[in-house]
């Protein structure tokens, strides 16, 4: 699996190696700092035709490339950009965007969070979660908290200007590959709500356990989330509670299991 920043380099370089019909001569976007975040002053945001958009993903490089993807299109203006829920969420307050584009994976309050607090505060804003992860689980957890397409960071650079006019045209969207993974494992299986033991779990709580599932240690867990120690370990009780385990180490060989039945 490819990573953030190797994925945002070649989304860059194609945006580079563009070519075709000359496009109109306009004032090249200026954020900040290259590859800071905060209000990106895009000329092409004024026409009222543009679709107005607030990018956030923690990763500089990655958002980088996606920006100029976005940008490369005459009726796309990113107007902002943010690493952070927190950032993200004053961004949109203030510039009132057309579309908001979450990376799932977000460090502190995740995207899953950021995505569920943007539903509750502007009903009617589209948000098009971007996720490293090609699994259901996800992208099903996604819809369910508010987000209008699903769009896997592998298939981003193919997908995502189309993700963004599905979006835009009133439809849900999913990345090809992952519709199918979607239909088959939920739909064809006829998977009901509450078969996986794990649906009875947190947002929060499915990543801290996916991450014990990788072998990381609560330090390590608290470190990447922005979240103290105790809090992980109080949310590691609560999957004990939730899936019916004696003690942390068998939700430690759970999680393993788990991890390793996914990847198969």
């Amino acid at each position: 699996m490819k990573s953030a920043a190797q994925i945002g380099k070649k989304a860059t370089k194609r945006v580079k190696q563009a070519s075709g019909q000359p496009r109109p001569l306009v004032s090249k976007p200026q954020a900040p700092d290259a590859l800071s975040g905060g209000v990106v002053d895009n000329p092409k945001s004024e026409s009222p035709a543009a679709v107005r958009i607030v990018a956030v993903d923690d990763h500089p490089l990655f958002r980088h490339g996606l920006v100029q993807l976005l940008n490369s299109d005459d009726w796309f203006s990113v107007v902002g950009e943010a690493s952070s829920a927190p950032e993200a969420l004053t961004l949109v307050r203030k510039l009132k965007p057309d579309l908001v584009i979450v990376d799932l994976g977000l460090k502190g309050p995740g995207g899953l969070e950021l995505t569920k607090s943007i539903r509750a505060e502007f009903p009617k804003l589209p948000v098009l979660v971007l996720s490293m992860h090609d699994e259901p689980t996800y992208a099903v957890r996604s819809i369910r908290a508010g987000a209008n397409g699903y769009v896997t960071k592998q298939d981003a650079l193919g997908s995502v200007i189309v993700a963004v006019r599905e979006v835009m045209d009133g439809r849900v969207y999913l990345s090809p590959s992952m519709a199918s993974e979607v239909i088959s494992n939920v739909v064809l299986a006829k998977r009901e709500p509450g078969t996986d033991p794990t649906d009875d779990l947190s947002d929060r709580e499915l990543e801290i356990l996916e991450r014990i599932g990788k072998g990381e240690e609560v330090k390590s867990i608290a470190k990447a989330l922005h979240l103290s120690p105790k809090t992980i370990e109080t949310h590691r009780a609560h999957i004990k509670e939730k899936l019916r385990l004696k003690n942390a180490r068998e939700v430690a060989r759970y999680a393993v299991q788990w991890m390793s039945g996914r990847s198969a």
